[in-house]
């Protein structure tokens, strides 16, 4: 059944009209028509399903016929604070990590980071990740939008660090798998830090350590930057959370 994210609010026996971009999506791509099941969400839990009414280039109409609160969160919240890499990845970073349950995202400006975003550029990039997770819990079926925050630097991200329960960086050639850790207490809160291209300087590694973050490998090969936030997202969900 196709799903949308619409922010509005979204009520039992109510008629919502699609916002302009998942109206074009349902009615040009997906060819819907009149009598169509789909499902909307709006971020704020459970999802409803309903019948599309109106099928026009104009107005899409939906009328919300049942309510639904399906488990699609991982039983601990994972905030992945990504170096900011080269190129288009963080739009995979963004798309994949939602996909495997991150809570959200915190990109960094690091030391060794390729590409430079301040102002107006950086806000662009910002909303265009954020509708990238949009569009990510659209097609995973998470009902929570995960957030993508704007991009810091590392020393203003750890001048205002949120409360964690568990704090880990990723290190290459760290004898600690990330495998191995006990499991937490449930409701756990997670960061895991994770270097652009080129790694954690090692005045970034110490202060980090300094703070609590523990450095772990995700086994004995390197991976892209790109590759290791989801990795270790893949792991934490097998070893804290089977079937999650």
């Amino acid at each position: 059944m196709p799903r949308f994210f619409v922010d509005a609010p979204l009520a039992l026996n109510a008629c919502v009209e699609l916002p302009p971009a998942a109206r074009r999506h349902a009615i040009n791509v997906l060819r819907l028509r009149p009598g169509a099941l789909i499902t909307l969400f709006n971020g704020h839990g459970g999802e409803f399903h309903g019948e599309l009414l109106r099928a026009e280039p104009g107005q899409a109409l939906v009328r919300l016929d049942a309510f639904l609160d399906p488990a699609a969160e991982l039983p601990f919240t994972v905030t992945i604070v990504q170096g900011l890499p080269g190129a288009d990845k963080m739009d995979w970073v963004v798309e994949k990590a939602v996909e495997l349950g991150a809570f959200d995202l915190q990109p960094l400006a690091m030391e060794r980071c390729v590409v430079r975003l301040a102002g107006e550029r950086a806000a662009r990039r910002r909303d265009h990740w954020q509708a990238i997770a949009r569009s990510a819990a659209e097609q995973c079926g998470r009902n929570r939008v995960p957030a993508v925050h704007g991009l810091l630097t590392l020393e203003q991200w750890l001048g205002a660090l949120p409360d964690a329960d568990v704090r880990l960086m990723a290190c290459p050639g760290t004898e600690r798998a990330l495998a191995t850790l006990a499991p937490p207490l449930g409701n756990a809160r997670v960061q895991l830090v994770v270097g652009p291209e080129g790694g954690l300087s090692e005045r970034e590694s110490a202060a980090l350590a300094a703070l609590g973050f523990a450095a772990v490998s995700l086994g004995p090969r390197v991976l892209r930057t790109e590759t290791a936030a989801l990795a270790a997202l893949a792991v934490l969900a097998c070893a804290w959370a089977p079937g999650s």
